[in-house]
């Protein structure tokens, strides 16, 4: 797993503690050993304890109580001896054991529905369900959330780890949604909400943002940065850079959709007009295009794209990143407007390193905001990043 430092929500059953100068408490080195031997097992090839020793520095006296832990928290298990033929007593190996408890996850960036699936310790998608979100907003929009994370609750094969959440909006560090227009919003703190109705812990963060950090993780991202533009019923950005999910202080870095790009009057769901949003939102470029023919299609399809691209080349040029990824509805994205903004991304940067910007689609398509959410509860629950 590419080591990403995570946005994660709060553990809404334990507030998450940050910043002052605490004491070391003995209970947090257990934690930190914990998190050190998961991290190196994590997608890696199974390690016998002498092996683990050496990758993490810690004594074998330690390695030995941390995987003892581990085991009788259903966390690791021993699968064997080290395979070949060896001289003296073989090792034993021990592996994550992927299967033992299962995080639910749900996507809430998508214009009709909300998405969620049960995800196994490794990534890998058990089951799937959704529900319809018919306009609903508010109240109602959270009655939602709250039905269908119980239903896949219920589908779990196994102990569920943990709830992740992405959202659309400005979402804090600690999960609280300030603000998502589309889904009318304000100050929502749904880890608290979801954690009360199901007594699990929830992390919830920004859905572009998890879904970049799912890229980088799971998908084709190098670890060298990129930026993920999700373009649902809103538009927002996810951006990693130098290993880390940038955030701003307000936790409104990637805000992209709120740029004002033209004078047409055009209203916004947050009250202006002419916003990047208002403009390439996906229902609006399905509106655009329904019943058009191809080259009326594709002159849409191109403006908006250079829209695009004018829009994210400065975060590109001034992050020096070249790795821009899209992620939403393939039809409407993959074709002209990815071109066009590619092409218009790729005029207004200069190149110090003779190396173009590259805008692809996501290779996880819509499977990034649920994996990535996966990867927030890991990263909350068992310190893996």
């Amino acid at each position: 797993m590419t080591s990403i430092a995570s946005s994660t929500g709060r553990r809404a059953n334990g507030a998450r503690v940050t910043g002052g100068s605490s004491k070391i408490l003995p209970v947090n080195v257990r934690q930190l050993h914990r998190s050190l031997v998961l991290q190196e097992l994590y997608k890696q090839d199974p390690a016998s304890r002498a092996d683990l020793a050496r990758a993490t520095g810690l004594t074998r006296v330690t390695i030995s109580d941390v995987v003892t832990d581990l085991m009788e928290r259903d966390l690791i298990e021993e699968i064997g001896p080290r395979p070949g033929v060896r001289v003296g007593k073989p090792a034993t190996l021990v592996d994550i054991k992927y299967d033992a408890h299962n995080i639910v996850c749900l996507d809430l960036s998508n214009e009709n529905e909300f998405r969620g699936a049960v995800v196994s310790l490794g990534g890998e998608i058990l089951t799937r369900d959704s529900i319809q979100l018919d306009g609903e907003k508010g109240d109602k929009a959270t009655a939602r959330v709250i039905t269908l994370a119980k239903k896949l609750v219920a589908a779990a094969s196994a102990p569920v780890l943990g709830i992740g959440i992405g959202t659309p909006g400005i979402v804090n560090a600690e999960g609280l949604v300030h603000n998502a227009p589309n889904l009318g919003w304000t100050d929502v703190d749904l880890p608290v909400i979801v954690s009360t109705e199901l007594d699990l812990p929830t992390y919830v963060a920004n859905d572009a943002d998890t879904a970049a950090l799912a890229e980088n993780t799971f998908g084709e991202g190098d670890g060298s940065g990129l930026i993920l533009v999700q373009i649902s019923r809103g538009v927002g950005a996810g951006i990693l850079c130098d290993g880390r999910l940038l955030r701003g202080p307000d936790g409104t870095a990637g805000e992209i959709g709120h740029v004002k790009i033209s004078g047409d009057g055009l209203l916004c769901s947050c009250g202006r007009t002419d916003c990047l949003e208002a403009h390439i939102n996906s229902p609006r470029l399905r509106s655009l295009i329904k019943n058009q023919d191809e080259e009326t299609t594709h002159r849409e399809l191109t403006l908006a794209g250079q829209r695009l691209g004018d829009v994210v080349a400065p975060i590109a040029q001034a992050l020096g990143l070249h790795d821009i990824v899209l992620f939403g509805a393939m039809e409407l994205l993959d074709g002209p407007l990815r071109v066009a903004a590619e092409e218009r991304v790729n005029a207004n940067t200069s190149h110090f390193s003779n190396k173009p910007i590259v805008l692809r689609m996501a290779a996880l398509d819509r499977e990034g905001v649920l994996t990535g959410a996966a990867a927030h509860v890991l990263g909350g629950e068992l310190g893996l990043s």
